[in-house]
């Protein structure tokens, strides 16, 4: 009497082998989320002590910092867990359209990690990113003149435009696939199958960027005066006159 009874139950609650199981899958390893608020706290930073003498070895630092984080994300681009190399995302034209039509018609693609509109911004923002700082960096130095001051400005501008952009589309993204990627960003976790995760957070490494990085900021910080911050810029090289007379 039993058995037609059990063997319901077991067809019911039975998944096929080949269904994959959705759970929460490890995405982004540690250093790309280190990397990701290293970046986000320093061109803030650098961005609000653009025009002020006072904080200039603060924005030199936070500049210089930036430069860094860039060189170890090309690095970490190449050989860093699958869904950090560019390989995995960075994608042409067609898979952009494609996926931007998909979003504006609320059918978006899936993708587990960076999404091709995604991966745009992320490839503009370390280009601009190496174009603001080396500029920067000539103009700290007064070399080519007023020509890479402007080219400093003009470029951090535009960078910018594409930090507000991205951030607008991380925000529709996520009303749209109904997940929550700042979160992600600082987890590292998203709702996935399991063959989309990582198996290491290479937490080891995300460890020694933060070392490597505070250190240098002691050393900046240490190399000032003994005065004080508000006096940093009496022995700091201006990178330019900015009286115009």
């Amino acid at each position: 009497m039993s058995t037609p009874f059990a063997s319901r139950a077991n067809t019911t609650v039975a998944e096929p082998e080949d269904t994959p199981s959705i759970r929460k899958v490890l995405i982004w390893d540690a250093p790309v989320r280190v990397f990701h608020w290293l970046m986000v706290l320093s061109f803030a930073g650098a961005y609000l002590t653009a025009e002020s003498e006072r904080w200039r070895l603060m924005h030199v630092t936070l500049g210089y910092t930036m430069a860094g984080l860039v060189v170890f994300r090309l690095l970490w681009g190449l050989v860093g867990t699958r869904h950090a190399r560019f390989s995995s995302f960075v994608r042409g034209p067609a898979a952009i359209a494609r996926y931007l039509r998909g979003l504006i018609s609320g059918r978006p693609e899936h993708h587990a990690g960076h999404n091709p509109a995604g991966a745009l911004a992320i490839v503009a923002l370390l280009g601009m990113t190496l174009v603001v700082t080396a500029a920067g960096w000539a103009t700290y130095n007064e070399i080519g003149g007023h020509w890479f001051e402007e080219l400093h400005e003009g470029a951090a501008n535009v960078m910018l435009g594409i930090v507000g952009a991205h951030v607008a589309a991380v925000v529709l993204a996520s009303w749209v696939h109904r997940s929550n990627l700042v979160g992600t960003m600082v987890t590292g976790r998203r709702l996935g199958s399991p063959k989309d995760g990582v198996r290491s957070a290479w937490r080891s490494v995300a460890l020694l960027m933060l070392l490597a990085v505070t250190g240098f900021w002691w050393l900046q910080w240490h190399a000032a005066p003994s005065t004080g911050a508000t006096d940093i810029t009496a022995t700091a090289p201006k990178a330019h006159d900015r009286d115009d007379d």
